[in-house]
């Protein structure tokens, strides 16, 4: 799969490939790639693999990336999703320069190519219907049958090739077509269908074109165009490599190598843009960037970083043999990376009140707490309020806990982080027997969280004071679905039987004020809980934060135990 390099970087049989053509001067030395999505949908994490092997390709080699647009098909393009893919690009590090391009911008040189195939008597115009070519293409067992209009003359297909690029046709009335080969094992080389007629406006030519290039033909000839040395493709376009060579060889031109890799597959998610955009049409989801999405534009309002996704593909390497990558360990890449640089803040999920009954009245004492509690070289800290009342999680508290509980109960000591010791006294109940308040006495010799007697308590709270604390709405995010297989569903059934009814839970949290003046676009950690991020919808008069990911890390674990 992949070894060490002296870089730290781990090789892989791509960068083999690319260094075995250095040594034999195939391309001169030179590594040019490109990333070419199509514009019908925002990029996903998958997405993110393809773009991490063709921009560090180059990178590594002292060569360069391309942006294209693969724009063939503008029946389903849209300019919103340009931009966003552009966005996403930029946001996990990586830049194009000057070479942003669109296939659409080599609509006359393919359409010469696709001239000069018909001269040599190597493409064909076909009237076949879609039904037809189906039935006429054969099996992975039976070969295809020829078209009847297969053996047109070239002045006839020059003719109609021409008048079909004229509008003179209804659109699905005609093809253009490769003469390849009917009887070829490989499907993809049963004379493919290289042009259809398609009556769409484009967002980039307009209505100036009205048949458009398939992506098996504009891909490796833009390929070409570009001089691109090394065309890093996703495995499921390995049987469409003789194809592309095909076509490079007939038209006698710059002929890159096509490379192909695995594709990048998750449990408890579905990578499909089709499966994506029903998602989004049908409103399971607020919409491309909704925080439980696998896009890039979700991952980042739901508080990923660019850092986390690159250790993510990094750790799960780059092959050529299909397999499913944990969502955990992605979660895991996640923690690491804000365990370092979140800054720990407090809030309390679910709240309850406790009345420290042995403090002032009125009395308000401000405790400087450091921000970076994991780098003590860090002095960045804020100023915490305390006062009689406080709040802590509900869950932080039972009234008959079991052996080994060292969290708050009845004649329990607890510390509050950087405050005091307190100890319950008791509670008050409502008509239901739910408890509403909890009483505690507070031992004024342990400011800032320190016995004077060097006594030690097990139990450490977070805590918000009840006269400061800030209301935020919180947006606690599970699995979009509750099965790792999304796709594999019973007969008569889609993916969406799969949806996890429980992956948003809205809570009003009590956070410190700090948060009031949360920096957007940073992480915090609130202690004891997980990592936050603000999400967009967010005004001071309404605070929402957005779950990144918990604390708990259940990859950590199987890695610890093997």
């Amino acid at each position: 799969m992949s070894e060490e390099m002296g870089d730290g970087v781990r090789s892989n049989f791509i960068w083999d490939m690319v260094d075995e053509h250095n040594v034999s001067g195939r391309f001169g030395g030179k590594v040019v790639t490109r990333f070419p999505p199509e514009p019908n949908g925002q990029l996903h994490i998958g997405h993110a693999k393809a773009i991490y092997i063709d921009f560090e390709t180059a990178r590594r080699y002292g060569g360069h990336c391309n942006l294209r647009m693969d724009d063939t098909n503008p029946s389903k393009e849209e300019t919103d999703y340009i931009d966003a893919i552009q966005r996403d690009i930029h946001w996990l590090g990586y830049d194009w320069e000057n070479r942003f391009f669109y296939a659409s911008s080599y609509f006359e040189q393919i359409y010469q190519y696709a001239v000069q195939l018909i001269q040599k008597g190597a493409a064909y115009v076909c009237d076949l219907s879609p039904d037809e070519m189906r039935q006429f293409r054969g099996t992975l067992t039976e070969p295809g049958k020829e078209s009847p209009y297969r053996e047109r003359s070239i002045s006839e297909n020059l003719d109609l090739f021409q008048r079909m690029r004229a509008g003179e046709f209804p659109e699905g009335s005609r093809t253009l077509r490769a003469k390849i080969d009917m009887a070829s094992p490989n499907l993809n080389m049963r004379d493919p269908v290289i042009y259809r007629i398609m009556f769409a406006h484009h967002h980039q030519t307009g209505d100036d074109w009205c048949i458009y290039p398939m992506y098996d033909f504009a891909h490796p000839l833009s390929d070409s165009i570009e001089g691109i040395t090394h065309s890093l493709c996703s495995l499921e376009f390995e049987d469409h490599r003789p194809l592309y060579d095909w076509f490079c060889d007939q038209l006698e031109i710059h002929h890159p190598q096509q490379i192909e890799f695995s594709r990048l597959n998750l449990t408890y998610t579905v990578m499909s843009k089709r499966k994506l955009l029903k998602l989004v049409t049908e409103k399971h989801v607020s919409g491309w960037d909704d925080p439980r999405m696998p896009t890039l534009s979700g991952m980042r309002r739901r508080g990923y970083t660019p850092e986390a996704i690159h250790a993510f593909l990094e750790q799960n390497g780059i092959s050529k043999t299909n397999s499913v990558a944990d969502v955990s360990l992605l979660e895991y890449c996640l923690r690491a990376d804000l365990e370092n640089r979140a800054p720990r803040v407090m809030a309390v999920l679910d709240p309850v009140k406790v009345v420290i009954d042995n403090y002032p009245e009125g009395l308000v004492e401000e405790f400087e707490i450091p921000l970076y509690t994991q780098n003590p070289e860090c002095e960045d800290s804020r100023q915490v309020p305390f006062t009689r009342e406080i709040y802590i999680e509900r869950d932080d508290f039972m009234e008959n806990p079991p052996k080994k509980y060292f969290r708050l109960s009845p004649g329990t000591e607890v510390r509050l982080i950087k405050a005091y010791y307190i100890t319950c006294t008791g509670v008050v109940k409502d008509d239901a027997g739910n408890i509403i308040e909890i009483h505690a006495e507070y031992d004024p010799l342990s400011k800032g969280g320190m016995s004077d007697d060097g006594r030690r308590v097990k139990g450490t709270l977070h805590w918000v004071s009840a006269a400061h604390a800030v209301d935020v709405e919180l947006r606690l995010y599970d699995r979009l679905f509750n099965v790792p297989n999304p796709d594999d569903v019973p007969e008569g059934e889609t993916f969406l039987v799969h949806l996890n009814p429980d992956s948003l839970n809205v809570v009003t949290a009590k956070t410190e004020p700090y948060l009031q003046n949360a920096e957007p676009g940073l992480q915090y950690q609130f202690m004891r809980k997980g990592y936050f991020i603000q999400d967009p919808d967010s005004t001071n008069n309404h605070p929402v934060f957005n779950q990144a990911v918990a604390l708990r890390d259940s990859w950590a674990k199987q890695m610890a135990q093997g």
